[in-house]
C-alpha cells in the first residue's frame, strides 16, 4: 500500500502518532476521509493533483488498501475540500471523530473495509451485447445497423463509469487508464472498429471488478485483525450480577468472567480460577499457555478449558490487539524501497508510452506516406497497456500480504521497508539476559566473605535486593524469603545501570552489585578475583555485597538457556546471519552461555552506551540486527538497522519503539522473519517482471501488427490480476 505526499514518499498516516515508524509527524490540522472509489494509483494520483492545487493544503497521505485519505491543511473549512473531491467523482465520506493527538486504535476507516456488493446485471448485459455485436460483424463481414446498435449497448450499460472517469481525468490534465482507456473506445469507434470498442470496454470494466475483488482479500487481512477481540464482555456490577455489555465500555480495574470456549474481550490479570489460553492470535504460539492467578491474558485470545476471572488493565482503545492493529496500519504507510523504485518509475512510464503512441499514429502516414487507419489503430493499443497500474499496485499488495502473514506468527514488523530489508542482515546481535536466557536466574551459591557476619550479610543483600526489578536481584530475593530472612528500611536507593544498586542501611551506604561494581569501588583482590574466576566459568553470575571498602558476600545465579535459542541461532547460521552476544554479565558467563548456544562472537561487561557503540561500529561492514527486551538494550535498538523486542506482548514500550515486535520470547521467530523478507522480495521481483515483461511483449507485437485492443486489454488487466494474486500467496507463508 502507498502513502505519498506530493511527488516524494510522505510521513505515513496511521492511526497513532506513537506507533508510527520513525519519521512520522501529524499535524494538528487534519481531516480523515474514506473514499469507496478509490482503489488503485489511478485515482490517488487524480486526487492529489486537484487537492495540491488549493491553497493551505499542506500535505496527503493515501492508504489505497483501506481507501482512506488524510489530508493536513490549515484551513478554517473543510468546503474547498469536499467540493474538489466531488468535483473529480470522488465519493469522499468525512470519518467523525478523528483527532491526530487522539486516534482511535480501530478507526472507522479500518472498520469499514467490507466489500460493497457488486451489481453484475448491467455488466452481464453489456458482455452479452458485445459478443452478439462480434457474431453479426464475422456474419455480415461488415459493421450494420445492428452492430453499431448492440456495440452502443455494451458500451453504454459496461462503459459509462469509465467514460465519466476519463473525462473527469482529460479535464485535469491527468493521463490515467480511465482516460488512455476512453481515447482508445472513442478512437476505434470513429476508424469503424464498432465491435471491438464494445469488446475492449466489457473486458476493461470485467477485469476493474475482478481486481476489486482480488484487492479485498488484502483488505480482509487487516479486517481479520479487528474481529478477533469479541464486541461484548460478560462484567460483573455492583449489586453482584453479571451483565454482557460492549466491550468498548468498559472501565478499567473491571471483574471480567470468562467461560471455556469464549475469546476474551479486554487484557487483563487473572484474580480468580485458572484455564489454559489459545493465543496464538496475539503471540503465534503454538501450544495453549496455562492462565492462573497472576497471570496477564489479553484480548482476542482464546480460553479453552476452564473458567476463570479477570481484572481489566487496559481499555479496549488500548489493548494489546488495539496496539498491534494500529501498528500494522502504521506499517503499511512504510513504503519499501522497491515501490519508492516503482513509484519513481511510474511517473515517467505513461507519459513516455502517450508520446510514443501519439509518434504512432501520425509520423508513418506524415513522413512515410503510410495510411492513417492502420497506424491510428496501433496507437489506440498502444493507449491500452501504457498505464502501470500492475506495475505500481503490486509492490503495496504484496508488502501487506507479508505483513499480515507475519502477524499471524506473532511478528509485529512496524514497516514495509524493514520487511524488505530483513534479508540483507548480515550480523544479529542478542542480549543474553532475557533474550538467549529465560531471564529468571536461580541462586546456587552464596557465601560471606573473609570475616563478614553470616547472618548480617543475607540481611543487607536481601534488603537491597528487594527493591531492585532486575533478574539477578529478583533471584537473592527468592532465595533469601524462602529462607525467611527479615529485611531492613534503605534509604537513598539508586539503581546503577550496569552495575548494581544502592542503598543506605542503618546510616551505611552498601552495594549490591557486579565484577565491574566491585572494581570500580577498589574492593577487589587476588583472591577475590581467584573465586570469581572459579564460579563465572562455571556460567554463573556473581553479585557482591560491599560497603566502601570491602566485601561482605558473595551470591551466585545461574540463568537456563532457552531450547528456542539453540534451534533460533543454528537456523540464523543456516541463513548466513552471524551472531554475537552483547551482554553486561562477566565474560566468563558470557563465553559459557554463548557456546552452548553457538553464538559466533561474545562480549561480555557491557553498559548500554557500549553496546550502542558496538552496535553503530559492526553497522559500517553491513546490516546488523539487534534483540533485547529491556530498557538498557533501548540505544542499540534504536540504532541497529532492525531493532528487535522480545515479549512484547503486554508492553507498551517495546511495541512502539521496536522495528520488529516478537510476541513472544522465542527466537526462532527471527529466522522466520528472515525468511518472510525473502519470500517478499522474491515476490516482489517477479511482480516487477511480470508487470514489465508482460507490456513489452505486446509493445512488440503492437508493432509487428499482432496485437489487437482487447488482447491489450486483457494484457493490462491480467498482468494486474496476476501480480495481486500473486503477492497474496504471501498471506500463506
Amino acid at each position: 500500500m502507498s502513502y505519498c505526499n506530493s511527488e516524494e514518499c510522505s510521513t505515513p498516516f496511521t492511526s497513532t502518532s506513537s506507533l508510527a515508524p520513525k519519521t512520522t509527524e501529524l499535524s494538528a490540522a487534519t481531516a480523515l476521509y474514506r473514499i469507496n472509489n478509490m482503489d488503485c494509483p489511478t485515482e490517488e494520483k487524480l486526487i492529489r493533483d486537484k487537492l495540491s492545487k488549493l491553497d493551505n493544503v499542506t500535505g496527503m497521505d493515501f492508504n489505497l488498501i483501506q481507501r482512506t485519505l488524510l489530508v493536513r491543511h490549515q484551513m478554517q473549512s473543510l468546503a474547498p475540500i469536499e467540493e474538489a473531491l466531488s468535483s473529480i467523482d470522488m465519493r469522499a465520506v468525512r470519518l467523525d471523530g478523528f483527532e491526530a493527538e487522539e486516534l482511535e486504535p480501530t478507526t472507522q476507516a479500518t472498520t469499514s473495509l467490507r466489500p460493497s456488493p457488486t451489481n453484475w446485471l448491467p455488466l452481464a448485459v453489456s458482455g452479452v451485447a458485445a459478443i452478439l455485436a462480434e457474431v453479426v460483424y464475422w456474419l455480415n463481414g461488415a459493421n450494420s445497423w445492428a452492430v453499431v446498435a448492440l456495440a452502443l449497448l455494451a458500451i453504454t450499460l459496461g462503459g459509462l463509469p469509465t467514460y465519466r472517469k476519463g473525462l473527469i481525468a482529460l479535464k485535469n490534465l491527468n493521463l490515467n487508464i480511465n482516460a488512455l482507456m476512453s481515447i482508445a473506445v472513442t478512437g476505434a469507434i470513429f476508424i469503424g472498429h464498432w465491435p471491438e470498442a464494445a469488446m475492449v470496454m466489457v473486458l476493461f470494466a470485467l477485469a476493474e471488478v475482478i481486481e476489486a475483488k482480488s484487492l479485498d482479500h488484502a483488505r480482509n487481512a487487516i479486517r481479520g485483525l479487528l474481529e478477533l477481540a469479541p464486541e461484548t464482555a460478560t462484567i460483573q456490577q455492583s449489586d453482584g450480577r453479571w451483565v454482557d455489555v460492549e466491550a468498548k465500555t468498559v472501565a478499567l480495574g473491571s471483574r471480567v468472567r470468562v467461560r471455556p470456549g469464549e475469546r476474551i474481550a479486554l487484557d487483563g490479570e487473572v484474580i480468580q480460577g485458572h484455564s489454559t489460553v489459545n493465543q496464538a492470535p496475539i503471540t503465534g504460539e503454538s501450544l495453549p499457555v496455562e492462565k492462573t492467578e497472576g497471570d496477564l491474558v489479553f484480548a482476542g485470545t482464546i480460553n479453552e478449558l476452564g473458567s476463570f476471572e479477570y481484572r481489566v488493565t487496559a481499555a479496549a482503545s488500548n489493548t494489546t490487539l488495539a496496539r498491534i492493529i494500529r501498528a500494522v496500519e502504521a506499517a503499511q504507510g512504510s513504503r519499501a524501497p522497491t515501490q519508492r523504485f516503482v513509484d519513481q518509475f511510474a511517473r515517467i512510464y505513461t507519459p513516455i508510452v502517450f508520446g510514443v503512441a501519439a509518434a504512432v499514429a501520425g509520423l508513418p502516414p506524415l513522413l512515410l506516406g503510410e495510411a492513417w487507419l492502420p497506424w491510428i489503430y496501433k496507437a489506440l493499443v498502444l493507449l491500452v497497456i501504457a498505464c502501470p497500474c500492475a506495475l505500481v499496485i503490486s509492490t503495496p499488495v504484496s508488502i501487506v500480504s507479508g505483513l499480515a502473514a507475519a502477524t499471524r506468527r506473532g511478528i509485529l514488523i512496524k514497516g514495509g521497508v524493514y520487511l524488505e530489508e530483513g534479508r540483507n542482515l548480515t550480523w544479529l546481535a542478542l542480549d543474553k539476559t532475557g533474550t538467549i536466557t529465560h531471564g529468571k536466574p536461580e541462586q546456587t551459591d552464596w557465601e560471606v566473605w573473609e570475616d563478614a557476619d553470616f547472618n548480617e550479610s543475607r540481611v543487607l543483600a536481601y534488603s537491597l535486593s528487594s527493591r531492585s526489578d532486575h533478574p539477578v536481584s529478583n533471584a537473592v530475593t527468592l532465595a533469601a524469603r524462602a529462607d525467611g530472612v527479615t529485611i531492613r528500611e534503605v534509604r537513598d536507593f539508586t539503581a546503577l545501570p550496569g552495575r548494581g544498586v544502592r542503598g543506605d542501611i542503618d546510616g551505611t551506604v552498601y552495594y549490591l552489585g557486579n565484577h565491574r561494581m566491585v572494581e570500580e569501588i577498589g574492593a577487589c583482590s587476588p583472591e577475590l578475583e581467584a573465586r570469581l574466576s572459579a564460579l563465572e566459568i562455571q556460567g554463573k553470575t556473581v553479585v557482591m555485597l560491599v560497603d566502601s571498602d570491602r566485601v561482605h558476600a558473595l551470591f551466585a545465579v545461574a540463568d537456563t538457556i532457552k531450547d528456542s535459542s539453540r534451534h533460533a541461532i543454528a537456523e540464523l547460521h543456516a541463513l548466513g546471519i552471524k551472531t554475537m552476544m552483547l551482554t553486561g554479565d562477566n565474560p566468563h558467563t558470557a563465553e559459557a552461555i554463548a557456546s552452548q548456544v553457538g553464538i559466533d562472537r561474545v562480549m561480555g561487561n557491557l553498559l548500554p552506551e557500549d553496546k550502542l557503540r558496538e552496535v553503530a561500529r559492526m553497522s559500517l561492514n553491513g546490516k546488523i540486527g539487534m534483540v533485547g527486551d529491556g530498557v538498557n538494550d533501548a540505544p542499540a535498538l534504536a540504532r541497529a538497522n532492525i531493532g528487535f523486542a522480545m515479549g512484547a506482548a503486554g508492553t507498551d514500550i517495546a511495541i512502539e519503539t521496536a522495528d520488529v515486535a516478537l510476541m513472544d520470547d522465542d527466537l526462532r521467530k527471527i529466522p522466520i522473519f528472515v525468511r518472510l523478507s525473502q519470500a517478499t522480495a522474491n515476490v516482489l521481483k517477479q511482480n516487477i517482471a511480470l508487470a514489465l515483461g508482460i507490456k513489452m511483449v505486446f509493445l512488440v507485437l503492437t508493432f509487428t501488427g499482432h496485437a489487437t485492443m482487447w488482447m491489450a486489454v486483457f494484457a493490462d488487466m491480467g498482468a494486474s490480476l496476476l501480480v495481486v494474486g500473486n503477492g497474496l500467496r504471501l498471506l500463506k507463508k
